[in-house]
């Protein structure tokens, strides 16, 4: 069983660190498939994905892929919300919001591919930003834009409520919140989604720790293999055209919500 997890965590974090999510997400509907009792599927993957998306936000900050503003206000306001959805857990039924989250996911990877569907529609896209187009290696930072800080308060708190009702870092959920709400480009998303994560998922570990919801055998076999896959999925995305990045970004949010649905 061991082998399967670690197997199970090699993938969670490859799919964490190349889609800006803390894997958690991604592993518990799997972990249950395999037997384990619902209420630790949901937490012990946590406490891995702190190592992991740690290593993979790494590699994005190194081109200044990470926005500190938004981290910042991420970081503020989500850590609180964490704390109060991680007490809430007792009157929520955690299943029910499995499944609206995961409906919520896949209807914002499809409003990714619906954006970018009418962007190319519209107009011709700008090569600037593209890997070698200008010359470079297309990894210089890529945001520059106005950023409203109320916006991002809001979505830090409406992650931070799930991240703490679900056990998991909220990556899930931030990263296309940040492309699609507060309006970051693709890798400023995923990179900003990660450093937050880590964060995130620091109090909703200590809350399901003390809750007795984390099986630390569980979390030795998933962290071994999630961490190093993490860093070679953020590499990966590093390392893929933006103007692809982006919708494959949104068809690997349906992808894995209907997978979520259905396992």
């Amino acid at each position: 069983m061991l082998l399967v997890i670690v197997a199970v965590g090699a993938g969670t974090g490859f799919l964490g660190g190349l889609f800006g999510k803390g894997g958690s997400a991604v592993a518990t509907p799997v972990l249950v498939a395999l037997g384990i009792p619902p209420a630790i599927a949901l937490a012990s993957p946590l406490p891995a994905t702190v190592p992991a998306t740690l290593a993979a936000a790494r590699r994005y900050d190194r081109h200044e892929l990470v926005d500190r503003r938004v981290l910042r206000w991420c970081l503020g306001v989500g850590l609180p919300a964490t704390l109060v959805g991680a007490a809430a857990t007792s009157w929520v039924s955690a299943d029910a919001l499995v499944g609206v989250t995961e409906v919520i996911v896949g209807a914002m990877g499809v409003g990714i591919l619906v954006a970018v569907w009418r962007r190319r529609g519209s107009a011709v896209p700008d090569a600037a930003g593209v890997d070698g187009a200008d010359g470079s290696d297309g990894l210089a930072s890529e945001s520059d834009g106005e950023i409203e800080p109320w916006l991002v308060g809001v979505v830090a708190g409406l992650v931070g409520l799930s991240a703490g009702l679900l056990a998991n870092s909220g990556g899930f959920l931030l990263a296309p919140l940040l492309l699609l709400v507060v309006r970051l480009p693709v890798r400023n998303a995923l990179g900003t989604s990660l450093a937050a994560a880590a964060g995130l998922a620091i109090p909703a570990t200590i809350a399901h720790t003390a809750l007795g919801h984390v099986d630390w055998a569980v979390v030795a076999a998933f962290a071994i293999a999630s961490v190093p896959a993490a860093s070679m999925g953020a590499r990966t995305a590093l390392r893929v055209d933006p103007h692809r990045l982006e919708p494959a970004f949104g068809a690997g949010l349906v992808v894995l919500a209907v997978g979520g649905l259905f396992l």
